[in-house]
């Protein structure tokens, strides 16, 4: 008999995820909604020892959440709020999935169902089967040993490390976003301009090393105002407050990413440098290389994990034309060749 308080379609997507948890045997089922759901006549479609994961907007939970991590459960449901509805899809997802592993939902090696709005952001109408394993890999020296720079890994590392300190701390209780720009700087220079008074101008080199605890301090300090940093092959802050100005031509980026993460991929592309992201909205940090994201780390609070990107694609019909999506693969095979052993976790 069809069931009036939701959708056929939602009906038939629920019993075919109950179905192929148990096949695949998954840990849970995700479910991802920004609509208005008779959740409990949803959690009736399972078994009940099936785990069931909600993310949605804080306006469509079902109460207020009763853990420092906005969670909570009713309906035999665990519910997760989603941050940022306006976010594409696939970026829904990997948040959704991060915050269910730093909840110990599920294990970074589990597999999940998941259901979601692919092509109709009120209906749900796709259904995915993700393998964690193959998406958190724990982050080690080992990833740094891997990229073709000429800046040396102790640099690469000490500016990753602090990278993740304004990712997990931002400022004042605030987040912060920022670039650093490693290796190169004679070419890096002529891509850049100050954006405001820097700081740094006039300090001697000797004290401008971020080895140095005071210096990472004064570069978090300065994290909350727009522009780069510029970092030398020996770590030295050769600059602050930098605009950067690459071309972006032959470009491709996630649909998502902010000016920011354009700016760090042209200057990768037009120099041998590193470029080095925190994203303020959701404290990712993105390793930029010849134009392509070669690491993407997420910070959490026991430890750093890479996240493999997911291939997908959303409908063409829903791109404006300038976002038609170009081929690019070159920095992907390379990722997913250097990333594909290990397992681990996420919070914000």
């Amino acid at each position: 008999m069809a069931d009036p308080r939701i959708k056929q379609q939602l009906v038939k997507l629920l019993e075919a995820a109950g179905m192929i948890a148990n096949s695949v045997r998954a840990r849970a089922v995700v479910v991802l909604s920004q609509g208005e759901l008779d959740w409990k006549a949803v959690r009736e479609h399972f078994p009940s020892d099936v785990l069931l994961l909600v993310a949605c907007p804080s306006t469509r939970l079902p109460g207020r959440p009763d853990s420092e991590d906005g969670s909570f459960e009713r309906y035999r449901i665990r519910w997760v709020q989603m941050e940022d509805v306006d976010l594409p899809v696939e970026e829904q997802i990997t948040s959704t999935l991060l915050e269910a592993v730093a909840n110990e939902f599920v294990q970074s090696g589990d597999t999940v169902v998941i259901l979601y709005a692919a092509f109709n952001p009120d209906d749900i109408d796709t259904l995915s089967v993700v393998r964690l394993s193959e998406r958190l890999q724990r982050f080690t020296a080992r990833d740094l040993e891997r990229l073709e720079t000429s800046v040396p890994i102790s640099t690469i590392g000490l500016v990753i490390d602090l990278a993740l300190e304004i990712a997990r701390e931002g400022r004042e209780g605030k987040a912060v976003g920022t670039m650093f720009v490693v290796g190169d700087v004679d070419n890096v220079r002529q891509f850049s301009k100050p954006m405001g008074l820097d700081p740094f101008a006039k300090v001697p080199k000797r004290e401008r090393n971020i080895k140095d605890r005071r210096v990472r301090e004064d570069v978090k300090e300065l994290a909350q105002l727009d522009g780069a940093f510029i970092i030398d092959n020996e770590g030295h802050v050769v600059a602050s407050r930098q605009w950067i100005s690459a071309p972006a031509e032959r470009l491709t980026l996630s649909k998502g990413l902010g000016s920011r993460h354009w700016a760090a991929a042209a200057i990768s592309k037009a120099t041998k440098a590193l470029a080095i992201t925190v994203s303020q909205s959701t404290g990712t940090v993105r390793v930029f290389q010849d134009g392509e994201v070669v690491l993407r780390l997420e910070p959490t609070k026991r430890r750093v994990l890479k996240w493999q990107e997911f291939e997908y694609e959303p409908p063409l019909e829903r791109l404006r034309p300038h976002e038609q999506p170009r081929p690019s693969t070159r920095g992907r095979d390379r990722t997913e060749s250097a990333i594909r052993s290990r397992t681990s976790r996420r919070s914000g």
